[in-house]
This record gives structure tokens, sequence and C-alpha cells, in this order.
């Protein structure tokens, strides 16, 4: 049982994950000129590959970043392993590389440590910083501040989405993509709308379970990542992120009747391969909460979760986070836990 006696009628995450579209909107107008004048940089001199320091949340949108990087423009981008740097004192040549340090504080030392080691062997570094005076800031040559201000609620939100939408300006811009940089534009009142969306059905199905999975494919995965660490921080259930394809290679022998999985199915290039696995998912007994746009995906749903309407096959994943983390919010208190508190963990990490 939850050690917490009573809950909060509403919390600081809640309200954080409402301000996430305002957020957003600042963030697109104000770092507009220094990601334009990066992304001319990028493209005259495009980098041998792109590496990503993170952790946590953070690194979650790192991965977002990744698919964004390699999908749309063809970088083969790798996270790094802080500890090489910091714990085995190596220095990984990264000359000709594009460094991008995320996080929301930017004051854990690894960090810090891995993108002056970057810097040195000749990488272009940039950091993606909620907090613009922070060591990692001082850091980095080139500073995206995220303009999501100050964030109390130890289970990041608006921190996070805000990184995610830092992460698709930058390559809209290098890109030249009139379809990114138009949705762009529309995002905000598509996140507003997200927030607003009654996920509430989902709630009895993952009320009492103590573990699952989270299933999405492609960018749906890479916040699929966010989602679970989620369910972890503030409902203490074990969620499990994994890739809908990755799943058939083993991971199925695990599902049976009954088991709970959330599920992804944004309208992607994926979508068709994710249908397919959901209608094989329902066919073994699996409870499915699923995340969509289409009808025909959430027909399969014993809890539907709805999108708004599709919109861009890269954005629609930011939505549904923009939609969990209410969602996620009331079944931590469903759950007897508070939010904004959770079990054995603080709001900045510092490691080393």
């Amino acid at each position: 049982m939850p050690e917490n006696e009573s809950t909060p009628a509403s919390s600081l995450m809640l309200s954080e994950a409402r301000e996430a579209p305002a957020v957003a909107e600042k963030l697109l107008a104000e770092n507009a000129a220094e990601v334009r004048s990066l992304a001319r940089f990028l493209r005259s001199k495009q980098p041998a590959f792109v590496q990503t320091i993170a952790r946590g949340s953070s690194d979650h949108a790192a991965l977002f970043g990744k698919y964004l990087f390699e999908a749309r423009l063809g970088w083969v981008t790798a996270s790094a392993a802080p500890s090489v740097v910091t714990v085995y004192g190596a220095r990984p040549r990264l000359s000709g590389a594009l460094v991008l340090a995320l996080s929301q504080s930017g004051a854990s030392p690894d960090l810090v440590e891995s993108l002056q080691a970057a810097r040195m062997t000749g990488a272009l570094t940039v950091a993606l910083v909620n907090v613009e005076d922070s060591p990692l800031a001082k850091a980095a040559e080139v500073v995206l501040p995220l303009h999501a201000g100050a964030e109390k609620s130890v289970a990041a939100t608006k921190s996070y989405l805000a990184t995610l939408v830092a992460l698709a300006q930058l390559v809209a811009a290098v890109e030249e993509a009139n379809d990114l940089e138009a949705a762009l534009a529309a995002l905000p009142e598509q996140m507003a709308l997200a927030a607003a969306t009654d996920w509430s059905g989902g709630l009895e199905l993952f009320a009492n379970v103590s573990d699952s999975y989270v299933v999405g494919r492609g960018y749906a995965f890479a916040v699929a990542n966010e989602m679970a660490l989620k369910l972890k921080e503030t409902s203490a259930l074990h969620a499990e992120s994994i890739s809908a394809a990755e799943l058939l290679h083993g991971p199925l022998a695990i599902v049976g009747p009954g088991y709970p999985i959330l599920a992804l199915a944004p309208y992607d290039r994926p979508y068709p391969q994710v249908l397919q696995l959901l209608q094989s998912l329902k066919e073994k007994g699996a409870e499915l909460a699923v995340a969509a746009s289409e009808s025909e995906a959430l027909q399969l749903a014993d809890a539907p979760l709805p999108l708004p309407r599709r919109f861009h096959p890269v954005l629609d994943s930011v939505l549904a986070v923009q939609a969990f983390y209410p969602f996620a919010e009331r079944l931590a208190r469903q759950r007897g836990f508070d939010p904004d508190k959770p079990r054995n963990l603080q709001k900045v990490t510092r490691t080393v």
C-alpha cells in the first residue's frame, strides 16, 4: 500500500504541465534568431555526427532528438555515457561533432565535465538548459534556453516538453522544412487542446497494477521512455518502455491475459505496424490503453486515450506527452501518492 495517508486535491505537477503550451510559444519566439544563426552554421559546416549528453527526462528528450536528427537530417546521433569522462577519465575524440547537452538545472557535474571535455576536443557545444546562468550553460558555446521558468515539482513536465520543442525547432531550421516550421507555429494551440484531453478512462486500468509496458515506435518510443519514468516516479508503478518492434523479440513472453499496456499509436510511418501489434496484443488478452487520434486504433483499446486530431507526424508524440501528464498526475493521486513528492527523489540530482 502507498505510504501517503492523504493526497492533495491538485498539484504543482498539474499546474506546471498546463503551463507548457505558453512555454512553447515563448521558446519558439525568443530562440528564433539564435536558432536561425546556429542552423545557418550547421548547414554550411555539417557535423560529422551528433552526440547528446543528458540524464533522466532530459535523456529521453535526447532520444527524441536522435530520431529527429537521423530521420530528418541523416546525422548519426549517439547518447554519451558521462561516466566515460568523469569516472574512467577518457577523452573521446569529438572533433567535428555537434554535441548537445540537455538539462533542466544545468547543475550536474558529470554533464558539465563531459561538455567541457567535448569542447576541448574540437566539438561544437550547445546547451539546451532551463537555467541560463548554470554551470552547463557557461560551459557551452551556444545556449538555447528552455524558457520554462521555475519548475518546483520534482517530476519534470514543462521543461521536458520545452526540450522537445527546442529540438524540433532546431531541426526544422536546419532542414528549412516548411511542413515542420508551419506545424511548430501552431503547436502551442494544439498542446493546449491536448492538455485538456480526457484520459480518465485509463485510470481504472492502471489503478491497482504493479507493472506495465509503455509501447511506442519511432518518435513515440522516445516519449514512451518519459511516460514510463513518470509512472515510476509519481505512482510507484514499475513501467517499462519498449519499442513496438523490440517487444516482438522476447519481451512479448511476459504478455498474457490481463497484462496492462499503455500503447502510443500516433499517425506516423510506423502506424500500420503498431496497429498490427495492437491487434496481436488484444488477441493475447492484454488490457490495452491506447493513445491515438485514429478511431481504428482507439477501437482496439480497453481504455481509449484520445488525442486531438491528426496534426504532424513528428509533433503528435509531443501532444501525447502533453495529454499524458495530467493523466499521470491524477493516477498518482488515485493510487495514494503525492505527485509533487516522489519517494526517495529530489528535484536536482548531481552525479559525478
